[in-house]
């Protein structure tokens, strides 16, 4: 028997001895064989005399038959057969960067180069119309990172050094069924060899490729694995010692009036509320008990765009910094960037979910947590601040939520910056790595937390996270909620921020420095285009297809095959004028998502002879709401010019172009639109055209945009495209009235915001809005803010709100969208007179006095 034939044997028993024990997953694409375009072919060197090789980074015989068996599984070029290169055959087309010379075990060579290396770089030298495809592969055997405090760990889990026999055997046995590999972009050896010889003339390239590599699969390793951890222990002796921290300590010990062990035992009492304490085992955990979750009680996890994460996850320290829509979403993000083989982030949590047991697996699950409120506790700041430092320090992937807590209307909140500032500020004190910010959404078609998010926006107090809450909401297992959509965004690369406000070039030394206003005006900024990011990133689900459509019903309510066209309509709608390139929307048609709705038990079919009618399902339409909000910023400028072509009968472009500019500005900062003012021609006139295109609207020989007939199927499709911005549109005039009725300087913009407050739950339960956030305070401040920043409103030396006739002249654009009914009913809703006014202001200060007692108590 020959040599070869013998070899071949021995890989062929060993492969199936291997494949008893080992199941490899494949992280990340998987390299194709594409055939050669027309430029490539016209190329120097062919692309059918292209050879591939597999670099692997240590010597391994079980890694090479692994890779093996996955090329061969993946119909690859097989990394174990004979590779012919040139005038001469390679045993194999895989390569060791860390050669092992096995005819001198005991004392290898310090600097020896792997022969076949050597041997391929020669073939080119002779062979100029050859190159070779160099696929960096990376192999693991589990995913847990080193850490210093555990023998066992150092012996048998994935490690950065190459592994001895005994320590492969172990990993074989103990992390078969969790091992893992994923293939690398494709890299050629003629171009490294070029680059070498060009760059580094005093370097064979044999040193530079290796070199090259090497880090290469460092930092591939890094993504996945993470950086090598230290316990928490270590940790939190590091961070106690550090010199800013130690400065803090001996402030709190002078500003107390406490001895010096005592502040220090106050910063380990905080280090120890905050750290994180992660956890391979913890995160398995998880692992297997979410993949249940998933299969039970939803019907499984759509990611789209991931490939965003993997393309920045060599070269940029990632934040995550997902929507905030349920206390779900911890579980779901860490659960999808580990399944697609990228390291579970550390996440910043509030401090109210650090409970029993909980707060435990939270950590070990990558959890740090954070008070809500810290102001005037220099020592927490400055303890949370060199945590956080320490974090951005090893490269560690962040996570946490830019609106601070979870909504309760479905809208995206105004951002809440701390965390921001402070990752910024740790930026700036310096890291290895630049700053990628990964917008995320997250969409649900059903919420655990969906009945307690009505209740407290129809007035409820918050309820507290406690055990029993998360059993009672466990209970819910065997319900059905849909799918869960997760889209990533347009990243937000946080040199470019700085760059823009002139902030590149400021260093800070110290985390106890002020952040200049430069960096607080970059902050900002970041901030609101990462909210404008996740919407973009939007996933229109049928759910909140369907609650659109019916909320914007008289009575919630539409002929089974009216529904179908609406639906289908602005289907149509969204695939010819999509919200963003990054805009994901259901496939299903409209008689699918009817289906889908019934299945779920959020909307009824009512029977009748003469055509089936489809309604909303009992108690749930405030519910939808929820869902309609998720997804409203993507038809409020078609929303709009329906109002205004329908309600006016007939309107010019120029008209309309400039109602919608002068609106604008208050909608973008509601729902975080993604255009500016200045941008907001092109849009509108290619909505335009969309809505001509679907004959909602026409065009007269003059050019005005024309309404369809009244009570025509198109008119009435005209109707409920108008409804969803009539809303927004309604608040607005409300505040506006209020603040007219009483008179330029009369009224503060607190007294305004509490006013309109009270008013919004006062329509919503008279004219059935049936819409919790029309009276949610956020949105009132926002247009506060908008008004003030836009020049209508401002405030004297008694914090009065005072206003001229461009003022008044803003509520007049109300008449060109709202009926005479709307805006008769909305004037007389906020006429008071002095002494109502006066009533109602002490009852809002006492309820606010009582709410502060209790809070002090608690």
């Amino acid at each position: 028997m020959s040599k070869n034939s013998f070899g071949q044997m021995y890989r062929r028993l060993s492969s199936k001895l291997l494949d008893l024990v080992v199941t490899p997953h494949v992280l990340g694409e998987v390299p194709t064989s594409e055939a050669p375009t027309d430029e490539q072919t016209q190329t120097e060197v062919p692309v059918s005399q292209k050879i591939v090789c597999y670099v692997l980074q240590n010597y391994s015989r079980s890694n090479a038959l692994v890779v093996d068996g996955e090329t061969r599984r993946l119909k690859l070029t097989p990394a174990l057969e004979a590779m012919p290169v040139g005038d001469q055959t390679e045993k194999a087309a895989i390569l060791f960067l860390q050669h092992q010379d096995e005819t001198n075990l005991l004392n290898p060579p310090p600097h020896a180069f792997p022969p076949r290396l050597l041997r391929l770089i020669e073939q080119l030298e002779k062979h100029p119309e050859i190159d070779i495809e160099l696929i960096p592969v990376t192999v693991l055997w589990g995913r847990s990172p080193d850490k210093e405090d555990s023998l066992f760990k150092l012996l048998f889990t994935d490690t950065w050094a190459t592994p001895s026999k005994v320590k492969q055997l172990m990993n074989i046995g103990l992390h078969g069924r969790q091992s893992f590999l994923e293939f690398h972009k494709a890299q050629s050896l003629r171009s490294l060899v070029d680059f070498a010889k060009e760059n580094y003339p005093n370097l064979s390239p044999a040193t530079y490729i290796i070199s090259s590599l090497n880090d290469y699969l460092d930092r591939q390793r890094e993504v996945v694995l993470g950086p090598d951890l230290s316990d928490r222990r270590n940790v939190m002796h590091s961070l106690i010692k550090s010199e800013d921290v130690q400065d803090a300590i001996r402030k709190e010990s002078i500003r107390s009036k406490v001895s010096m062990i005592e502040a220090e035992r106050r910063a380990i009492g905080y280090v120890n509320e905050i750290a994180s304490d992660y956890s391979y085992s913890a995160v398995r955990f998880a692992e297997s008990s979410l993949t249940r979750l998933w299969t039970q009680l939803y019907d499984g996890v759509e990611v789209h765009n991931f490939s965003t994460v993997r393309e920045l996850a060599n070269d940029y320290e990632i934040i995550y910094t997902p929507c905030h829509r349920s206390h779900i979403d911890y579980l779901l993000l860490s659960f999808v960037i580990f399944k697609r083989g990228l390291m579970v982030p550390y996440i910043a949590a509030g401090d109210n979910l650090n409970l029993p047991f909980v707060g435990q697996l939270l950590r070990g699950g990558g959890a740090f947590f954070i008070r809500r409120s810290f102001r005037g506790n220099a020592l927490y700041t400055s303890v949370f601040k060199e945590y956080l430092y320490s974090i951005l320090a090893r490269n560690t992937p962040l996570e946490y939520f830019i609106e601070g807590g979870r909504s309760r209307t479905g809208r995206l909140l105004p951002p809440k910056t701390g965390m921001l500032a402070m990752t910024v500020h740790g930026y700036l004190r310096g890291t290895s790595k630049p700053i990628a910010f990964v917008p995320t959404y997250i969409g649900y078609e059903r919420l655990m937390e969906g009945s307690t998010y009505v209740g407290e926006m129809q007035g409820k107090p918050k309820e507290s996270e406690s055990i029993l809450g998360i059993v009672k909401t466990l209970r819910k297992i065997e319900k059905i909620f849909g799918k869960v959509h997760l889209n990533f965004g347009e990243p937000v690369f946080l040199d470019d921020m700085l760059k823009q406000h002139g902030a590149d070039q400021i260093k800070i030394e110290h985390n106890d420095d002020p952040i200049p206003d430069q960096v607080s005006a970059a902050v900002n900024s970041s901030a609101n285009v990462i909210l404008e990011n996740i919407n973009r990133a939007v996933v229109i689900n049928p759910v909140s297809l369907l609650s659109l459509i019916l909320l914007a019903t008289p009575k919630h309510t539409l002929d089974e095959e009216i529904c179908i066209k609406q639906l289908d309509t602005y289907r149509d709608l969204l695939a010819n004028q999509p919200y963003d390139e990054r805009t994901q929307v259901t496939p299903l048609s409209g008689k699918e998502i009817i289906a889908y709705g019934l299945k779920l038990k959020l909307i009824k079919r009512v029977k009748h002879v003469l055509g089936d009618i489809i309604a909303i399902a009992d108690n749930q339409g405030v519910l939808l709401t929820y869902f309609r909000n998720n997804i409203i910023h993507t038809f409020v400028l078609p929303s709009l010019i329906a109002s205004l072509v329908e309600h006016n009968g007939k309107i010019s472009k120029g008209d309309l172009i400039n109602v919608i500019r002068t609106l604008y500005p208050f909608l973008k900062a509601e729902l975080f639109l993604k255009w500016d003012v200045t941008d907001l021609k092109e849009p509108i006139c290619k909505y335009v055209d969309a809505l001509l295109e679907a004959k909602l609207i026409a065009m007269d020989e003059d050019q005005n945009l024309v309404s369809p007939a009244p009570n025509s199927e198109d008119h009435n499709q005209l109707v409920v495209l108008a409804a969803p911005v009539k809303q927004s549109l309604e608040r607005y005039y409300m505040t506006l009235a209020l603040i007219t009725q009483r008179g330029s300087g009369n009224i503060s913009t607190r007294q305004v915001e509490e006013l309109s407050h009270l008013l919004g739950q006062r329509l919503s339960v008279l004219y059935e809005f049936n819409s919790p956030e029309f009276f949610d305070k956020a949105l009132f401040q926002s247009f506060m803010k908008v008004l003030t920043q836009q020049g209508y409103i401002s405030t004297n030396e008694d914090n009065a709100i005072v206003f001229d006739e461009s003022f008044q002249n803003v509520a007049q654009y109300a008449n060109l969208v709202l009926d005479d009914v709307t805006l008769q009913m909305l004037q007389h809703i906020t006429t008071f007179t002095d002494e109502e006014l006066k009533e109602v202001l002490d009852a809002v200060a006492a309820e606010q006095a009582k709410k502060r007692a209790k809070r002090k108590k608690a």
